[in-house]
């Protein structure tokens, strides 16, 4: 990898503008889950350890380029503070930021306001980065959520500092190096999710570069719809079946297993506690929804993960979020995480959907690695360039 990291620079008594992404959500005025904070940590102690002073560049929402009071950083700093265990000093403004001076405390950590009330900011405008690195000597990448983005503070001011990964974003790059990159084989993919548009390039280039690919969630019926099976009125996006014969077909010239739902659970209601049953997926009732894998699927899915030395998990295999059609993913995710804690898999999972379902099943805190990021681990796993990766390569 062409990129340094934080023990590659000279961090004494430098200014370190650090790029992270702590896009929390609140309620009420406080943060509800500080994960994304807490995983900012080591990246800001390793550089007041080395002498630097961080300066954090963060956005919050999407104000668009305007100042909107309720999208203030300052809601995000007795979390900050908390987490880092010191005070935080807030700038409100980048003139603010040049004229302080922090003789009276050069541990002091800075956090300067939403980078997206600047308009410059989504623009990747170079006025906005040159004035952003005046404030500082070195420049610190550790948002890869964001890298996915070609905006001023993710990819133009990496050309203007001398810059480097921060411990986050080395993480993240090196593991999925590992997974998809050079991985150990043999590899298994889960993909699920609602729709099949959403992940076209994702399959098209999974299937090209792991041993198994599973496909759960709605766009398996998109899939199952593609072999001449009946989906009754379940959620199948039936104009795109073309393309799914395309990715199965592929899967055969390649040499990599399409595994897809054996059996399947129905019901005619999407609620929770909906009456249902468990059929073949060649008997799905005309009136009836898939919602989620059977059992014997699941158990064909666990036996792929017993052959396999890495799985790359993105989506759900059924609704999660309504009982009783969270029992394949958590099933599954169970299986990973106990063949993970005996050293026998390499996990690593991200997507919004896919956390959280890890997280309600009880299996993400044995997985090998679970990415915050959503789109920029989306599009690393469908083989794209991250301009904010490629901009500390340059």
């Amino acid at each position: 990898m062409g990129w340094k990291t934080l023990d590659d620079m000279d961090l004494d008594g430098k200014r370190v503008l650090t790029r992270v992404d702590i896009n929390v959500p609140v309620e009420n005025g406080k943060v509800t889950d500080a994960t994304r904070i807490e995983r900012i940590v080591p990246t800001v102690e390793a550089i007041l350890e080395k002498g630097g002073q961080p300066v954090l560049i963060a956005h919050f929402g999407r104000p668009k380029g305007k100042v909107v009071p309720e999208m203030s950083l300052r809601v995000t700093l007795p979390a900050l503070e908390e987490a880092l265990g010191r005070k935080v000093v807030f700038i409100e403004t980048l003139e603010a930021a040049k004229a302080h001076t922090n003789e009276q405390d050069k541990a002091e950590v800075l956090l300067l306001e939403n980078i997206r009330f600047h308009p410059g900011e989504e623009k990747n405008d170079p006025a906005l980065a040159k004035e952003l690195a005046s404030l500082g000597d070195v420049y610190c990448n550790d948002a890869f959520s964001a890298a996915h983005r070609a905006h001023a503070s993710t990819e133009a001011l990496a050309h203007e500092l001398p810059c480097c990964a921060g411990r986050l974003m080395q993480t993240e790059l090196e593991t999925l190096e590992s997974a998809l990159g050079k991985p150990q084989r043999p590899v298994v993919a889960v993909v699920g999710g609602a729709k099949v548009s959403t992940k076209l390039d994702l399959l098209g280039n999974l299937v090209e570069k792991v041993d198994r690919l599973v496909i759960g969630g709605g766009m398996a019926n998109t899939f199952l719809a593609a072999q001449g099976i009946d989906v009754g009125k379940s959620l199948c996006e039936h104009d795109l079946i073309t393309t799914a014969k395309k990715i199965m077909l592929k899967g055969l010239d390649v040499g990599c297993e399409v595994i897809l739902p054996s059996d399947v659970v129905v019901a005619r209601e999407f609620k929770a506690g909906a009456e249902n049953e468990t059929v073949s997926v060649t008997d799905c009732p005309a009136d009836a929804m898939i919602l989620d894998s059977g059992p014997d699927a699941v158990a064909r899915i666990g036996a792929a993960f017993e052959t396999a030395h890495t799985l790359i998990w993105n989506g759900p295999l059924g609704a999660f979020e309504i009982e009783p059609f969270n029992a394949a993913t958590d099933a599954a995710a169970l299986k990973a995480a106990e063949l993970t804690k005996a050293g026998k898999l390499k996990s690593v999972a991200g997507g919004g959907d896919t956390v959280a379902a890890l997280n309600a099943s009880g299996a993400a805190k044995d997985f090998t690695y679970i990415s915050t990021a959503g789109g920029a681990f989306l599009e690393w796993m469908e083989g794209k360039t991250l301009p904010g990766v490629a901009a500390l390569e340059a």
